[in-house]
């Protein structure tokens, strides 16, 4: 029989040979180390690494730098290595021993040096976002720690890559002592992906992110900050003669009602006489006044409307009906500015459907956010309808992040919002809240998705700086009114999973006011980056990032604007909250 040299065999003995080697022929461990590193995959890794290194929505510090940088090689060297492998079973050729050893000489020579200068100049990147975003100048940014990050982290991933690799073969050989290697194949891959994916889902994921997040938040919910004391107002939870025990409000609950704003530092602030606020806050662990097994927020949306009606809340000039985020937090400088307007005269009413951080209850809460808000308005608004037209408070809803999710999908899009109520004002939500989504997509031709122009802004309008930007377009601005605070800058309004594979609208020019033009969008990558954005964005300040510091002052004199109410009176207000020192 004619020897054939070896990269000359036909096609179809090439593949199959090939294609029995990773699972059958090469089982020890001396194969994790003898095929590491690939060079393609090396080489597409560093490639990733530099792309990590471009700015993206905020500023981010050196080390989160090396934590994407790590995350992008790891998936540079997956890209890599998948290409290495196809080219390899389609084509002959084959570099030669010495075009390998010149190729690995050029490439320790080039990439040290070039990445030393473009994490230099990642610095420069980042300087200038934080000039554009008012972030005092930082030099802190040390490139031999970001390198060294990123190697360690990426050189982790690639280990258990590999070990992961290296058992679905031992598995697979097993397996073929017993069926056809076709068949082991099959069910040892299956095997592998089912018991890496339970294994991250049920023992990293559920049992130990979610238990550790779950017991620390539980012991933070049973304290209450520094210099919050139990309220002596009958007119709020947890004061005297309320349904609600102090003890059972919650640490975030506590926070909300044993700040409550007084009528005498109201009128020290207006000059005009006020009333104390009506707060109502319906914790987790508070007791319902029924239990329902498929939807357990409705006993505490009724106990809420019994607190509203104990302090007479339906008698006030506005109800507002706040959604909380995860761990129940509601933004004082969204509850401030609506009790300073109408001199106390108002009423907010909220429900708690979690204790947990936002960012795991943005991963398992979502629906319990979106229901126990929905059950809230819909028990306040049956008893607000059975009032006469002319006594009815006016009736708005509010909350910011995920409590603006939780709020949208309390209605079936914005007309019914606008049919329902009087007015809401939504903060930094989600990019997946159902009603911000209508509007970015169904925008007026010309409106960028980070600003856009609805319905000619004839109810809805969107701003980041709400002096200027809820004035536009010139149109009248009818009622009831919905005003977004919507930050160009916040990673939480466009983190998406469609980032991965698809370039953002957001990029489209024109870029928004703090969106630098140096960033750029990369397949897998940028995901990431807005990924680790979420985690900084409140490293910034007002109104960049998801901080939206006064806005919501603008936001409530044009949503339920007080009679004899000015710009000045406005002014005076953003100063006035912007300078406090917030109590939470």
């Amino acid at each position: 029989m004619r020897k054939v040299a070896p990269g000359k065999e036909p096609f179809r003995q090439r593949f199959i040979g090939f294609a029995q080697q990773p699972f059958w022929e090469r089982p020890d461990s001396s194969y994790l180390v003898r095929r590491w590193p690939d060079f393609t995959a090396v080489c597409c890794a560093t490639v990733f690494f530099w792309m990590s290194l471009t700015p993206s929505l905020v500023p981010r510090p050196w080390f989160l730098q090396g934590l994407v940088g790590g995350i992008s090689a790891a998936i540079g060297y997956a890209v890599g290595s998948v290409a290495s492998t196809v080219c390899r079973a389609l084509f002959r050729w084959r570099p030669g021993r010495t075009t390998r050893a010149g190729l690995w000489q050029a490439y320790w020579v080039l990439s040290p040096v070039l990445a030393v200068v473009l994490i230099t100049e990642s610095a420069h990147m980042q300087r200038r976002l934080r000039e554009l975003q008012g972030v005092p100048e930082s030099l802190t940014w040390h490139t031999p720690m970001i390198a060294l990050i990123a190697v360690v982290l990426w050189a982790l991933i690639l280990l258990v890559a590999r070990s992961i690799r290296l058992g679905s073969r031992r598995l697979i050989r097993l397996l073929h002592r017993f069926v056809p290697l076709p068949v082991a194949i099959g069910v040892g891959l299956v095997l592998s992906v089912l018991s890496v994916g339970v294994g991250l889902r049920n023992v990293v994921f559920q049992r130990g992110v979610i238990d550790i997040a779950d017991r620390m938040a539980y012991s933070v919910n049973g304290g209450t900050r520094g210099g919050i004391e139990k309220p002596v107002s009958p007119l709020v939870s947890g004061g005297p003669g309320s349904l609600v025990a102090w003890k059972e409000l919650g640490f975030q609950g506590r926070n909300f009602i044993g700040s409550v704003l007084t009528r005498d530092q109201i009128t020290a602030f207006t000059g005009r006489p006020a009333k104390d606020p009506v707060r109502v806050y319906i914790s987790a662990s508070a007791p319902e006044a029924f239990s329902d097994d498929e939807d357990p927020f409705k006993g505490k949306a009724q106990l809420a409307v019994r607190e509203l009606e104990r302090t007479g809340a339906f008698d006030r000039d506005v109800l507002a009906i706040a959604g909380t985020t995860g761990t129940g937090w509601i933004n004082s400088d969204i509850s401030e500015p609506l009790e300073y307007l109408h001199d106390g005269n108002t009423a907010i009413v909220a429900v708690q459907y979690s204790y947990l951080p936002s960012w795991v209850s943005f991963l398992v809460d979502k629906e319990r956010a979106a229901q126990a808000t929905r059950d809230l308005v819909d028990a306040v608004r049956a008893k607000w309808a059975t009032l006469p037209e002319g006594r009815r408070p006016k009736l708005v809803v509010t909350g910011e992040s995920l409590g603006g999710y939780a709020v949208e999908s309390s209605f079936d899009g914005v007309d019914d919002l606008l049919a329902k109520t009087d007015g809401a004002l939504v903060i930094g939500t989600p990019n997946f809240a159902p009603m911000s989504e209508e509007i970015r997509d169904h925008r007026d031709a010309g409106s960028p998705v980070w600003r856009p122009q609805y319905d000619g802004g004839r109810n809805v309008r969107v701003a980041q700086f709400p002096e200027a930007d809820l004035k536009r377009p010139e149109a009248a601005w009818g009622h009831p009114r919905v005003v977004y605070l919507q930050n160009a800058s916040d990673p939480v309004v466009w983190w998406s999973t469609d980032l991965l594979l698809r370039r953002p609208q957001w990029l489209d020019k024109p870029l928004g006011p703090d969106i630098t033009s140096e960033i750029r969008w990369f397949p897998l990558v940028t995901f990431w980056q807005t990924t680790v954005d979420m985690a900084v964005s409140y490293g910034v300040e007002a109104p960049h990032g998801h901080r939206y510091g006064a806005g919501p002052v603008d936001g409530w004199a044009a949503v339920v604007p007080r009679e004899g109410w000015t710009a000045q009176d406005t002014a005076r207000l953003r100063r006035h909250i912007e300078q406090r020192e917030n109590p939470y």
